[in-house]
């Protein structure tokens, strides 16, 4: 996307001393605060980004042993444990995405 327009605007010391503060914890330049501060979506956000990308590496790991459980199953060596395992597995996979929708919030794109 090609940068094409600048825009100036005021603000108070006060807003000028509150906008460097968020940008500093944002780790962000000012323009791409700005930025994401328009676009507000839930993606952008840096702690959001980590956030999911440790839930995809946790519902990776898990995906793997339900793999195994299900290897286990067509080669007709599955046991009752498999199944306690399997149902252990998928309770994780759902508390760690609930978590994940309270922590993100139910943002759905226009």
């Amino acid at each position: 996307m090609t940068m094409e327009l600048k825009k100036a605007f005021r603000l108070t010391k006060e807003q000028d001393e509150e906008l460097k503060r968020k940008v500093a914890e944002a780790g962000m330049t000012e323009s791409e605060f700005i930025r994401l501060m328009i676009t507000e979506q839930p993606k952008d956000y840096p702690e959001i980004r980590a956030m999911l990308n440790r839930l995809i590496n946790e519902v990776n790991r898990i995906g793997k042993n339900i793999n195994e459980i299900v290897y286990n199953n067509n080669t007709m060596l599955y046991k009752e444990n498999d199944k306690v395992r399997l149902f252990a597995y998928m309770q994780k996979v759902n508390s760690s995405l609930r978590k994940a929708v309270d922590d993100i919030g139910d943002h759905k794109d226009p």
